[in-house]
This record gives C-alpha cells, sequence and structure tokens, in this order.
C-alpha cells in the first residue's frame, strides 16, 4: 500500500512539474508577443532588460530570503573571468529570441529554436574538433530537414525576424558549450545561474537599451492610451519569466531525463497550438508538417542521445572513428536552455 501510494505521489508530482513548466513557458511566450504586437511596444531591449532586473530580484529573494537553494559561493575573480562571459552570451540569447518574437510568428520562432542541437553538434565539430558517433549525425537530419521546409512555407517568413532566431540558436549552443569549461568546478542550478547572470545581463544590456530605445520608449508613453496597464504586463512577462527559470528547476527534480525531453519537444507544439488560437497567424500544412518533422526529429535526438550517454564502456565504437576522437554525446544540456 505504501509503494503504491508513493508510485502515484511520484506520478503527480512529475505530471504537475510538467504542467507547470509548459504554462510558464507558454504565459513567457505568449506575453511577449503581445507586447511586441498587441501593445505595440516594439522595443525587445528593454522588454528583455525588465526580465533580467526581475529575474536578479527573484534569485536574490529565493536564495536569501526563502532560502530556497543554498547559495554557490563564486570566488570574485571567477565572477568576472567565468560568469561575465557566460552572461555575455546569455544576454545575446535572450535578446535575440525577444527580437525575433517581434518579427515572425511564435509558430515559426519555436520552430527554429529546435534547431539548437544541430547548431550545437556542428560548432563542436567545427570549432572543437569534437568527433560524433554516425547515429548523432543521423539523427540531426529530420531536425534540418524540418527546419528547411517549416522556412520555405512559411506565410509570415521575415528575414531579419528569421537571422535573429537562428543566430539565437547559435549563442545557446555556443552558451551551453562555454558552460563545459568555464564552469567547471562548479555544480550550478537553475536558481544559482540565474542568480549570479542575470545583474550581469542587466548591467550589459541597461546602457544599450537606453541609447538605442530610450527615446522610442519615452514617446510610446506620451502616446499610449492606457500605459500604466501595459506596463503592468510587461513587469508581469518578467516576473513569469523568473518562474519559468524555478519551474525548470523543479521539472528537472521530478522526472527522468527521457520524459524531460519528449515533454520539451510537446511544450514546443502546445505552444504553437496555443499561439495560434491566439494570434491566428496563417499556418499552412506544408508548414505545420515541417515543424512536426522538426518536433519527431528532435525526440528521436534526445533518444539516441540518451542511449549513448548509457551505453556501456566496453561496448564497440564506430569502427571507421578513432576512439580519441569519439564523442559520444555531444554537449547539449536541454535542462538550462529554455530560459526566456
Amino acid at each position: 500500500m505504501e509503494e503504491t501510494r508513493l508510485c502515484s505521489w511520484t506520478v503527480f508530482r512529475s505530471v504537475f512539474a510538467i504542467f507547470q513548466w509548459w504554462s510558464f513557458n507558454v504565459a513567457v511566450i505568449i506575453m511577449n508577443k503581445w507586447i511586441f504586437q498587441k501593445l505595440d511596444f516594439k522595443f525587445p531591449l528593454t522588454v528583455s532588460c525588465v526580465h533580467f532586473i526581475c529575474s536578479s530580484i527573484g534569485a536574490y529573494v529565493m536564495i536569501n530570503v526563502l532560502k530556497v537553494k543554498p547559495l554557490i559561493s563564486v570566488e570574485p575573480e571567477d565572477r568576472w573571468r567565468r560568469i561575465f562571459p557566460m552572461s555575455f552570451v546569455f544576454c545575446i540569447n535572450i535578446v535575440l529570441g525577444n527580437v525575433s518574437l517581434r518579427y515572425i510568428p511564435v509558430s515559426f520562432m519555436q520552430t527554429i529554436k529546435s534547431f539548437t542541437p544541430a547548431t550545437t553538434v556542428i560548432l563542436q565539430w567545427m570549432v572543437w574538433r569534437k568527433y560524433f558517433d554516425w547515429r548523432i549525425w543521423a539523427s540531426l537530419v529530420p531536425i534540418v530537414g524540418g527546419i528547411l521546409l517549416t522556412s520555405v512555407t512559411e506565410l509570415s517568413f521575415n528575414a531579419f525576424g528569421f537571422c535573429a532566431a537562428l543566430f539565437g540558436c547559435l549563442a545557446t549552443s555556443t552558451k551551453t558549450i562555454l558552460a563545459e569549461s568555464l564552469l567547471h568546478g562548479y555544480k550550478f542550478d537553475s536558481i544559482n545561474t540565474v542568480y549570479y547572470m542575470a545583474p550581469f545581463a542587466t548591467m550589459i544590456l541597461a546602457v544599450p537599451a537606453l541609447l538605442l530605445e530610450g527615446t522610442g520608449v519615452w514617446e510610446w508613453i506620451q502616446t499610449a492610451p492606457n500605459p500604466m496597464s501595459s506596463f503592468i504586463i510587461i513587469i508581469g512577462s518578467g516576473v513569469t519569466a523568473f518562474c519559468l527559470n524555478f519551474s525548470i528547476f523543479y521539472v528537472i527534480h521530478s522526472t527522468t531525463a527521457v520524459t524531460f525531453n519528449v515533454a520539451g519537444n510537446l511544450k514546443v507544439a502546445f505552444a504553437v497550438a496555443f499561439s495560434w488560437m491566439i494570434f491566428k497567424n496563417p499556418i499552412s500544412p506544408m508548414n505545420a508538417f515541417g515543424c512536426a518533422i522538426t518536433l519527431v526529429g528532435c525526440t528521436f535526438y534526445g533518444y539516441v542521445r540518451h542511449r549513448l550517454a548509457n551505453q556501456l564502456p566496453g561496448t564497440p565504437r564506430t569502427p571507421r572513428t578513432p576512439r580519441s576522437r569519439m564523442e559520444m554525446a555531444p554537449l547539449v544540456n536541454d535542462k538550462i536552455d529554455d530560459k526566456v
């Protein structure tokens, strides 16, 4: 009886963790798109800066006030030598994501974001000279094919938004790869990651946002019909963005790696469907088919990566690949790449 009750509680906790993760993720995406499209607040740098400020305050409260997680101590020298470069890439990643949301539909942006596994593997192969099992390369084929089909058939295609989303994938991949070397020796969870990176990201972005968008924001305040309620929505999106980071921490500790991978791809489908119901952006059948192929490819990639990561040490390697140049599983940590 006790074992059955424990199993039921584990299942309930996993389902709840996934549902709240989905909810916060979709809420952030929809709110950001609503800000750019419905409120006509076309200032992605300012929105990103608000998100960083809210995340900085939220992480401070969670660690120092509520004591949800213990603070991971980092030497002052390491904060500038290790954390600051990571924060810079983190900042670029978030800004590019918000810029892409201003110009392209949520469905297209989310599909392009699924290209991150491919960019991570390619970057490691080209820049860091790491080599992968042939099954990793094979699993990338449907991802790349789905992205191409979706891009060609996108009815609301915008070149600038597409490039912003694509370079956002590169920034995400760079952040993931740099984390292995720069954060070596530190076991960061999502809350401590935000605690250290968000203040740096705010400092990096505050001046460019003020110089490039300050005048436009002031003019928008003068002409907006109800700026106070709009600012509440903007700040609300920042608070929700921090809640998303906290939900990632919770879902990691409540699910297995396989469940997390499948749930992550279903989350994209959920976000695409929900955004279509709200914004009614046109989606052709071939475009939807390309998105589906991409998600299936991401799921297959996650499965292959999981199998290779758990492969026994004595399992034979690919004959044509020397052991010294083999990297069985690429550095893609999906669990920390979902911040918006």
